[in-house]
C-alpha cells in the first residue's frame, strides 16, 4: 500500500545510533519504505552488502543515508530529537516521563522542524547519558515477560503510529525555533540564574538550568518566540548585573 505523506511538512529521520547487526540496518531501511518515511541516520554503523541484501527495495533508502561518527553530530542535525527506550518505567521525574507512540503521534502533529527518531544499540539500546540529551523518550509498551523488541520491529510500531496523521501545512512565517536558537534561550536562562545567585548551589542551579532546557524542547516554539523571550531575559541580566 502507497502511503502519500504532506510534502509541505518535513517528515521525521530515522537515526540509528551504533547498529550492531548489518541486517537490522537493511530492515529498518525497508520498514521506513514500508510507511512512507525516507530519511535515515547512521551513527557509527556496521553497514555491509548484507545490509543493502535486506534492504530488499529499499535499498535507495540506505543509499542515500546521512553516515555520522558520533553521537554528538547526530544531534546537530536536528531541532527537536525524541528518543526510544525499551525500560522507561513511569518513575521518572517530570521532564522524563516518556510518552507512548500515539501520543507521540500528537504531539509531532503539525510541527515542522527537523524530527530525529533516535533508536539505539540492539543490545543495551541508548545510555542514559544519551537519553538525558535528547528533547523527549517514547516507549512502546509490551509484556512484562519478554519487554524487549527488535529493532525493525520497534521502528516499525512507532512508524505506524505516525503515519496515521496527516499534518497540515504550516504558515511559511511561523518557523519552528532551531536548536541553536532554543539553547540560546537555555544560556540566557542559565545567565538570569547566576545573576541571581539562585539557587545559592550550583549543582541545584545545574537542575534549573536542566529542567528549563527539557520544557524549551516540550514547546514547539518557533523562532520569533525564542526571540521575543530572549529580548527581555537578556535586558534583565544586563539591569541586575548594573545593580
Amino acid at each position: 500500500m502507497h502511503l502519500s505523506l504532506n510534502p509541505f511538512v518535513m517528515m521525521p529521520s530515522v537515526v540509528l545510533v551504533e547498529p550492531e547487526g548489518p541486517a537490522n540496518i537493511g530492515m529498518v531501511a525497508r520498514t521506513m519504505k514500508n510507511f512512507g518515511f525516507s530519511r535515515l541516520v547512521l551513527v557509527n554503523p556496521n553497514l555491509s552488502e548484507e545490509s543493502y541484501s535486506y534492504a530488499v527495495h529499499a535499498r535507495d533508502v540506505l543509499k542515500n543515508a546521512t553516515i555520522v561518527e558520533t553521537f554528538e553530530e547526530a544531534l546537530e542535525l536536528f531541532d527537536l530529537t525524541v528518543g526510544t527506550t525499551g525500560k522507561p518505567g513511569r518513575r521518572f521525574i517530570s521532564y522524563r516521563a516518556p510518552l507512548y507512540p500515539w501520543e507521540l503521534r500528537e504531539t509531532l502533529k503539525g510541527y515542522t522542524g527537523e524530527v530525529g527518531l533516535f533508536f539505539g544499540r540492539e543490545s543495551i539500546g541508548l545510555k542514559n547519558e544519551e537519553l538525558e540529551r535528547l528533547d523527549l523518550i517514547v516507549t512502546i509498551p509490551t509484556s512484562e515477560d519478554y519487554p524487549v523488541m527488535n529493532l525493525a520491529q520497534a521502528v516499525a510500531v512507532i512508524l505506524y503510529e505516525l503515519s496515521k496523521t496527516r499534518p497540515e501545512p504550516s504558515v511559511e512565517a511561523l518557523k519552528p525555533a532551531t536548536r541553536d536558537e532554543k539553547e540560546a534561550l537555555v544560556r540566557v536562562w542559565a545567565e538570569l540564574l547566576k545573576v541571581l545567585e539562585y539557587p545559592k548551589d550550583e549543582e541545584r542551579r545545574e537542575v534549573f538550568v536542566k529542567v528549563f532546557r527539557k520544557a524549551v524542547g516540550k514547546a514547539f516554539l518557533y523562532g520569533r518566540e525564542v526571540h521575543t523571550l530572549i529580548g527581555p531575559l537578556r535586558r534583565a541580566v544586563k539591569r541586575l548585573e548594573e545593580c
